[in-house]
Order: structure tokens, then C-alpha cells, then sequence
């Protein structure tokens, strides 16, 4: 599992990003509950994540509507498949509107960028 913390923050609202390798549905939820351990992450406002498995996309927008399918297409871009990406964010007070998606697609493009190929 890789974490980048504090990399980004909107209006208060603060964003980290998290990924690993998963192989199906319980791969998936089981990285959820792991990185939700750590009580910071439990308390987030939104844990949302994407996945693109062999038997199909998985998504959960975890309340921050659309999320989950931004995650999806820029995995489906990207051509990464059996890798979670979970964006994090901690609400700071103010509504971003259309600006959230803009946020996780920063987030996600930290990931992209900055993972370890190997994990």
C-alpha cells in the first residue's frame, strides 16, 4: 500500500491519495478496511476508490457522487488494471462544487505519477 498525505488541500479541504495491486471484489474492500485502520483515514469525510478488475469495474463514491467513475476512467486511460486508487478528503467547511472533480483527478494524476511500478 502506497499514501501520499498532505500533497493538496482546496478550501480548506484536504486530499490524500492511496493505492495497491488487488486482484478481485474482496481484494478491493479488504484495502479499504486496511487503509481505514488507521484512525485519520476512518474519520475522513470520503475514502473513494476505483478499480478495473478482470471481471469488470468496481467503484465507490463514498458519498462524493461521481468520484468513483473519475477514478475509473483515468485507471481505464491509463491502462493500469488490479490497482485500487483511493482518494481521501477531509471536508474543510466549504462546498468545491465542480471543483471536487477537479481535486480527485489531481489526486489520482499524484498517484500516477509518484507510485512505485513495483507495487
Amino acid at each position: 500500500m502506497q499514501v501520499f498525505d498532505g500533497f493538496l488541500t482546496d478550501r480548506g479541504s484536504k486530499y490524500a491519495v492511496s493505492g495497491g495491486p488487488v486482484s478481485d471484489r474482496d481484494g478491493a474492500q479488504d484495502f479499504v478496511r486496511s487503509l481505514c485502520r488507521d484512525r485519520k483515514f476512518a474519520k475522513a469525510t470520503h475514502n473513494t476508490w476505483g478499480v478495473l478488475l478482470d471481471d469488470g469495474p468496481l467503484k465507490n463514491d463514498d458519498g462524493e457522487s461521481g468520484a468513483g467513475m473519475v477514478i475509473l476512467r483515468m485507471l481505464e486511460r491509463e491502462g493500469l488494471r488490479n490497482h485500487i486508487i483511493v482518494v481521501t478528503r477531509w471536508y474543510g467547511g466549504k462546498k468545491l462544487g465542480g471543483d471536487r472533480f477537479r481535486r480527485v483527478q489531481d489526486a489520482v494524476r499524484h498517484y500516477l505519477e509518484h507510485r512505485d511500478p513495483a507495487g
